[in-house]
Parts: C-alpha cells; structure tokens; sequence
C-alpha cells in the first residue's frame, strides 16, 4: 500500500507540473503574430548561435570539474568522464522530471570509497554554490541597471510575494524550520532504540559530510573559478543570443545579466526544465524594459531555451550510449 501511495503521489506531481508548463506555454504564446515570428526567425545570425552553443558547452564542462572536485575528497580516483557523464545523463532526465536527474547522478557516482548520501551531500553543496551565485547575479543587476531592472523587479517579482497576505504567512517556513531542527534532534536523541532511526542518523551524517565536503576541497580557488566559470558562461549565452536576433542585438553584456536573473527565477518554478516559465519571464521581461515586441521576446526565449536542451539532449544521448557500452565491456 505504502509503494502504491508514493507512485500515486510521484504521478499527481509530475503531472501537475506537466500542467503548470503547459499553461504557462498557453500564456506565453497566445496571441502571437507567427508571421512575424516567421520574419524575425528568418534574420536570425546563426553564426552567433554557434559561439552560443560553445559557451554552453563550456558551461557543462566548468560543472563537471566542479562537481569532480567536490568528489574527490571522497573518491581521489574518481575519473574525469564518469563524472561527465553522469552529468549529462542527469541533465536529460530533468528535462522531463524536474529533480529526478540528482538521484540518478548519486546512483552512478556512489561507490565504495562514496555512499549514495555522500553523493547527495555534494550536490546538495553545489545547489547552495548556484543560489549565492543567483543572489550575486541580482545584486549587481539591481545595483547596475535599478533605473531599467528596479521597477519591474518590484512590480514582477517582490509585488508578487510583498503583499500584506503574503507577509502575515511568515510563521510557516518559520514553523516548517522548528519542526525539522526537532525531527533531526529526535533521530539522533533515539537512533539506538531503532534500525531504522539509526540508519536515518547515519544518512542524514552522510549528507553532512557530503555538505561540507567544501573545506576539504584539495584546490579551493579552482573551485571557485569552476562557479565562476559556469555563470560567465550562462551570460554570455544571453548576449550571444542577443547578437543572433537582430532586434536585441543593440543590448550589451550588462543587460544579459539582467535576462540571465530573471531567466533563473524560471529554474525554480517546478516545470520541467524550466519550459513555459523562461518563456513567458523573459519575453515579459524584454517587453516591459527594453520595448520589444512579444514575438521578438518569445523569438529570444524560444531559441535560447530549446537550443539549449538540443545540445543537452547530444550530450546526454552520447553519455549515456558511453555508459552502455563501458558496462557491456
């Protein structure tokens, strides 16, 4: 009963966020002028959307060697092109069930000299990297742009969690952090009366040490120019993009820093890969800042998003017939 209760919940997850995407695709389409579109496609400069796929390939790479770094302390022998490979294997699988890519990525790097929650410690260590890098991305963009960025920021975003409702709901993640601090003391308060609290206080130690693996980091300003490599790397892809779409092409480095924050708001409503999300906040975003018509927004969005899943897609597809073939050996 227990197994059939958690496939019934996965499946009213998944499918509530294959609904959220699909609406927010309906929203972000309707009522577009496909002949327009279709003129703005056609002048699109695909020679800047070459370096755009090479600055997303980078990307993966500069997360591969990071995440490899935060293993090694565990596992010194750990190989170059597993890591890769688990990467784009778990990166196809978030395409489609946002979240199931990082447990796929600890069953394959687990090993002997790493446990499954040491793995999960690691990535839970590089999400944190990724949301200070997000906040950073922020603060210089409402500190170099708040003439241009401010008020949409305000209007789009904090209005959207600002309101007086919104604030008098404090006590719930304020209640939901007391309950967890009190459900982890009690696991390891009775960890000796039960197997499983005990095998749950040796998991949650797991992750911990997963967690703080970063002190131990063997090259710790390699580590960080890995972060920074990798956010580098996702601006220049805006830009880039900016360059292939003649419209946009007139916008510097300073504004794709601007698309490049709001795009990440998209990576954090549960919709597989960010679909429909990035769409409509980008699009949203050029048409109230910058003037730009909804087609040349969804032009943008639409070329920057799904370009971006193809070549997730090659790599993840060559990775994984790797891994097949290094197992069938």
């Amino acid at each position: 009963m227990q197994i059939m209760s958690n496939k019934t919940s996965k499946v009213i997850k998944y499918t509530l966020s294959f609904l959220l995407a699909a609406l927010l695709l309906y929203f972000a389409f309707r009522g577009i002028d496909w002949q327009q579109f279709s003129r703005d496609f056609k002048q699109t400069r695909w020679g800047y959307v070459i370096l755009f796929f090479m600055a997303s390939a980078l990307a993966l790479v500069f997360r591969e060697e990071r995440w490899r770094a935060l293993i090694e302390p565990f596992d010194p022998e750990v190989s170059r092109h597993r890591v890769w490979d688990a990467v784009n294997v778990s990166n196809v699988a978030n395409v489609v069930l946002p979240g199931a890519g990082e447990f796929l990525r600890c069953g394959y790097l687990s090993s002997k000299n790493v446990s499954y929650d040491k793995v999960l410690g690691t990535i839970v260590c590089e999400r944190i990297c990724d949301i200070i890098s997000i906040i950073v991305i922020f603060v210089i963009a409402l500190t170099a742009k708040w003439n241009t960025f401010g008020a949409f920021f305000s209007d789009n975003i904090l209005g959207a969690v600002g309101s007086k409702a919104d604030r008098s709901l404090w006590w719930i993640p304020a209640a939901a952090a007391v309950a967890i601090v009190l459900l982890l003391l009690a696991v390891f308060r009775f960890r000796t009366r039960s197997k499983f609290l005990g095998r749950s206080a040796k998991a949650i130690s797991n992750v911990a040490a997963g967690l703080a693996v970063i002190s131990k980091v063997r090259n710790k300003p390699a580590f960080v120019l890995y972060t920074v490599g990798i956010w580098v790397m996702y601006l220049l892809m805006c830009y880039f993009m900016f360059l292939a779409v003649p419209p946009l092409a007139h916008l510097g480095i300073m504004d794709a820093l601007i698309i490049s924050g709001v795009g990440n708001i998209a990576s954090v409503i549960p919709v597989p890969g960010g679909i429909g999300a990035y769409h409509y906040l980008v699009s949203l975003c050029l048409e109230s800042l910058y003037g730009m018509s909804w087609e040349t927004g969804i032009l943008y969005a639409t070329l920057n998003h799904e370009l971006h899943a193809i070549l997730i897609i090659v790599f993840g597809a060559a990775s994984y017939l790797h891994m097949t073939l290094r197992k069938s050996k």
